[in-house]
């Protein structure tokens, strides 16, 4: 029984897992679908930077420390969600494109 509450809670887990995809969806109408625009026409284009750049980015607007180009408010709205497997996730995802 033991064995089978354990699977279920991995298989749970797994299940519950960030999905870099599935986040991206909010971010493509200002990113563009393959991260290459300047959202709103300020910030720098996502495409090509490391996933440690942007998970770093990432967290500094969700902790409000961030304000590249004056999107400090607006992304720390996009991203007051997200824990950090989900910034994670998305980072990982958005520098594989």
């Amino acid at each position: 029984m033991k064995k089978i509450a354990l699977a279920m809670l991995f298989a749970g887990m797994s299940l519950m897992a960030a999905d870099g995809k599935a986040l991206a969806g909010k971010c493509a109408a200002c990113h563009g679908a393959n991260f290459e625009k300047a959202a709103l026409g300020k910030s720098a284009v996502v495409k090509g930077q490391s996933a440690a750049a942007i998970e770093a980015s990432l967290k500094g607007y969700k902790a409000g420390t961030l304000n590249k180009n004056g999107m400090g408010a607006l992304m720390k709205g996009q991203v007051a969600t997200m824990s950090d497997a989900d910034i994670k996730a998305l980072a990982s995802y958005i520098a594989g494109k």
